[in-house]
Order: structure tokens, then C-alpha cells, then sequence
């Protein structure tokens, strides 16, 4: 858990830019950080019900619709080249099923590296990032 604490530490930066756009510091992530920003995500669904598997391309900003889930994807960081590839990205996902007043299925940071650290947690789908370019 500390890990995951530390990670978040690392990109509250790129969080703030991805919740309040124009609001934040122009700054991205701190350099000792090196995390780069991407524009696009990777992601993959998995419907438990047919497992069916589908690979997502998601632009940062643009929601993409998966069975019921519509996936918002706020900010995606990759590690640099030189270094052990990694993504985290800010991930949005609302139920399309549920009232629109009702909290999102999922909002937060998801690691490509460790996917069970920080999840999506629903009945019929599963959501992961693979990578950010």
C-alpha cells in the first residue's frame, strides 16, 4: 500500500491538471518523477459474461463506450524509454445503467504494472491499462 501511496504522490501533479483543466499549474509531473505524458491509452475490457476481451484505444478527454461502461480517460503517463516500462493513467468509468446522479463505477489511477493495486470493481466487466503512447 505504501508503494501505491508513493506512486500517487509522484503524479498528484498530473491528477489536479486532469481534474481542473485551465485551473492547475502548467507544470507536469516533478522530473524526478520521469513519467511522460502520453495522449492516448491502451486499455482492455474484459465482459465476464461472454469473456469477451477487447482492446480499447482511448484518447485522454474522449469517453469510449465498452457493453454498458462509458470510459473517460483524464491523463496518461508512460515511463521513458530508458527505463522499465510502466503507464498509469487517470481513468474515469460510469455504468450507463445506472441513474446519471449516481457515483461513477470507478475513478482513480490504474498501473500497468501492478493492475490489482487500484481496480474497477463491477459484476459484468474488468478494465485495465496497457499502455499509454
Amino acid at each position: 500500500m505504501k508503494h501505491v501511496l508513493a506512486l500517487l504522490a509522484l503524479l498528484a501533479p498530473g491528477l489536479a491538471a486532469a481534474q481542473a483543466p485551465g485551473q492547475g499549474s502548467d507544470q507536469g509531473p516533478p522530473a524526478e518523477a520521469a513519467w511522460v505524458s502520453k495522449r492516448t491509452a491502451q486499455l482492455q475490457a474484459l465482459d465476464k459474461v461472454t469473456a469477451r476481451i477487447t482492446v480499447l484505444d482511448a484518447q485522454v478527454g474522449r469517453p469510449v463506450d465498452f457493453g454498458s461502461l462509458n470510459i473517460t480517460v483524464r491523463a496518461c503517463n508512460a515511463r521513458p524509454p530508458d527505463e522499465v516500462p510502466d503507464a498509469a493513467a487517470y481513468i474515469e468509468v460510469r455504468d450507463s445503467l445506472l441513474p446519471p446522479t449516481a457515483p461513477l463505477a470507478f475513478r482513480g489511477w490504474m498501473l500497468a504494472n501492478a493492475p490489482a493495486a487500484h481496480m474497477l470493481e463491477h459484476p459484468v466487466y474488468d478494465l485495465r491499462i496497457l499502455e499509454c503512447r
